[in-house]
């Protein structure tokens, strides 16, 4: 059974064996608060990496039981980065998470050749699954945050990627659009003739396991409707699982217009190292932080 509601994510993770989650530098009551109500729900075992002092000095402020936590000193936000990578390397932790450090020391942890955690000739994108009160069921989306202009090899590898993460939800066969300005062919786009190449691959049984089609614009690829008037024959068209856009531009204004326009919910993961990584800001809902923690965990191995 398919998953249609991001809530359900939490459901399906209750009454299984608990991912175990490390949070790089986790000095930081959003990132503290957002781990425990995960294990409160009982979907994570939980490992907080940073200075401890400081990881419990917020645990008596927010009132929260650092009991429930595993917690492994190490002060400096770099340091505890490389730990908690070091960690999943180990086999010690299944899903990593940033804490209190910025973005690109974060990623850095993570790309780094000898001691990180990206396959040789891996490419990481990130991955956000998305909740419309507009539309029947989750759409899964990518890259709206780490690959500026994707080329052909990197748009593979994010429909790779959507499929994966959509099968996590129970989607057997997910339907991807390859998202242009147009559903009609036109040379003089890039993005159709990626698009196209793409498809042709899964014709050719070079991507499988989803059903894929484009160039389709977003309308037709969402909505049954501007399918019909258009008379577009397309196995994806009027009911897309999954949307792979030709750039960040584009998929950034889906992801922020998805939650400030329609009142979207979100969760989010980077997909391509070791494990799935959670990506979280402090701007993120408390729903965002625990619902891609539920993804991460029913994607992780």
């Amino acid at each position: 059974m398919s998953i249609t509601k991001l809530e359900q994510m939490i459901t399906a993770l209750q009454g299984k064996t608990k991912k175990r989650l490390v949070a790089a530098n986790a000095t930081d009551s959003h990132t503290i608060e957002a781990v425990s109500a995960a294990a409160d729900l009982g979907i994570i075992d939980p490992i907080l990496v940073g200075d401890e002092k400081t990881i419990r000095e917020i645990c008596e402020k927010e009132k929260i039981d650092a009991g429930k936590f595993k917690i492994v000193n190490v002060p400096g936000d770099i340091p505890a980065a490389k730990k908690a990578v070091e960690m999943i390397n180990a086999g010690e932790a299944d899903v990593l998470m940033k804490g209190s450090l910025s973005t690109d020391k974060y990623m850095r942890a993570i790309l780094d050749k000898e001691k990180g955690l990206l396959p040789p000739k891996g490419i990481l994108t990130h991955i956000t699954v998305v909740e419309l009160p507009t539309y029947p069921k989750l759409l899964t989306i990518g890259d709206v945050a780490i690959i500026p202009a994707p080329d052909l090899n990197q748009k593979v590898a994010i429909t790779n990627y959507v499929i994966k993460v959509a099968q996590s939800l129970g989607v057997d066969k997910p339907k991807v659009a390859l998202i242009a300005a147009t559903e009609q062919m036109s040379a003089g786009m890039p993005a159709c003739v990626d698009a196209a190449i793409i498809s042709k691959m899964a014709d050719r049984g070079q991507i499988t396991g989803g059903v894929i089609d484009g160039p389709l614009a977003l309308d037709v690829a969402i909505d049954p409707e501007s399918v019909q008037i258009k008379k577009l024959i397309s196995p994806v068209a009027g009911e897309a699982d999954c949307l792979v856009f030709p750039n960040i531009e584009s998929g950034n204004v889906f992801f922020k217009a998805s939650t400030k326009l329609a009142k979207g919910e979100l969760a989010a993961v980077v997909m391509g190292a070791k494990c799935p990584a959670i990506l979280t800001s402090r701007g993120d809902s408390s729903k965002t932080k625990t619902y891609s923690i539920a993804l991460a965990c029913l994607i992780a191995k």
